[in-house]
Parts: structure tokens; sequence; C-alpha cells
């Protein structure tokens, strides 16, 4: 990825804010894209001249992760407003944590920590674990979601998605003891626990598109 020194950077907020040039014509002038120097213009705006030396490596807590992601899914402020408010460098960034809770890739979610701190585990059976895993990856449903609605915890919830991304159905087996038979899988059992995990993937993959999509139209609407 193209580096920008700090001068260049100055040069484009100069040109935005004191100039009142647009962002199209300092992009099409200077050859830099029109979102990268809107994510200049903003952190200069909320952060002064430190927005613009600070790099790509800056750390977000989790805590402030989901902060950014609420006040997003609320409502309560367009992209722009978001990573100004919370002071996130890069949209692209909040866009990837959008995408990555989404996709249950964030262990917390929104309004949930009590409720997945607190949740006890308990003993499940296979078809229980494919339907939990089902739900999670069909229907978008979070951990903590998931663990409230079929009274397991947080952790076995996300073990059992991670667990089943790694191995397949054979994955959600459980190989303790190895004396239950019931947790052995049949040749018909897993070819119909993969078609529905598989289907399940795949209506995952379409709500994930449609996401975008929507985010997309969204910002296209408030710009």
């Amino acid at each position: 990825m193209r580096k920008h020194s700090f001068e260049t950077k100055m040069e484009a907020v100069r040109r935005r804010f004191n100039n009142h040039e647009s962002t199209k014509s300092i992009s099409a002038s200077m050859s830099i894209g029109e979102t990268t120097i809107r994510n200049w213009c903003r952190n200069y705006e909320s952060m002064g001249t430190d927005g613009l030396l600070k790099g790509k490596n800056k750390k977000y807590s989790l805590e402030l992760k989901m902060a950014a992601i609420r006040f997003y899914l609320d409502r309560q402020g367009s992209l722009n407003d978001t990573c100004k408010k919370f002071k996130i460098l890069d949209s692209k960034e909040l866009r990837d944590w959008i995408k990555r809770y989404n996709s249950h890739d964030l262990k917390a979610s929104p309004g949930g920590k009590v409720k997945m701190v607190m949740t006890k585990g308990r003993k499940t059976t296979l078809k229980e674990r494919i339907d939990i895993v089902t739900d999670c990856i069909g229907n978008g449903l979070t951990y903590a979601d998931a663990a409230e609605k079929y009274s397991v915890s947080y952790q076995q919830v996300y073990n059992w998605v991670k667990k089943y991304k790694a191995n397949g159905p054979d994955g959600l087996a459980d190989k303790r003891g190895r004396t239950k038979p019931e947790e052995e899988l049949t040749e018909v059992e897993k070819l119909k626990a993969e078609n529905k995990l598989l289907k399940a993937q795949l209506k995952r993959k379409e709500l994930e598109n449609l996401f975008l999509k929507k985010l997309d139209e969204i910002e296209r609407r408030r710009s």
C-alpha cells in the first residue's frame, strides 16, 4: 500500500479546510483516493496533527471496538461520524470490525457482556451442537444470543463454531471417554449434518454480502 508523508497529508487537509476545495478535486490533483483524503481530514478534525502522524499499527481495545460498533449499528452516526467520535484512523477498519462482528470473529456482543459471562455451560447432545452451530452460521445468531437461547455458555458456542470451521461435523462430536455410542455419527447422519451446515454457510455468505451492500447504500445516502 502506498505510504504518504506528513507533509502530503497536511497539504490535502489545508486545501480542504483553508481553501474549501472539494475532496474530489484534491483526490484528482494529488492522485490519492477520496476515502483516504476524507480519513485524513476527519482524523485532523478529531485528533489534530496527531491524527496524521499515527500509523496503521494503532491498537484498539475490544471495549472501544464494541462501543464503536454499537454506536454505528444503533444509527447514532455514519461511518465517518463513528470514526471521528472514537478516534479510529481508518473507516475501513470500522467496516472490518462490523463484518467480523457479524461473522462472530469478535469475542463480544453489543450489550451482552454480562449475559455472556454469567451463562453457565451444560452437557449437550451432538444434535444440539449441530443445531446451535447452524443457527449461528446460517441465521446470524451471535454467540451471546445463542448461549441464551440454548442455555449454554458463550465459551461453548464459541468453541463449537471454531471446531466446526476447523474439522467439519466431526469436530462437534464429544470425544471425551469415547463410551457414548450416540456421539458417533453414522455415514447417513454425517452426510445430513454436512448438508445442513453447508446450507447454513451458504446462507451466511449471502447475508454477509447483503449486509455489505446495505452498508454501502446507507453510506451513499448519508454522504
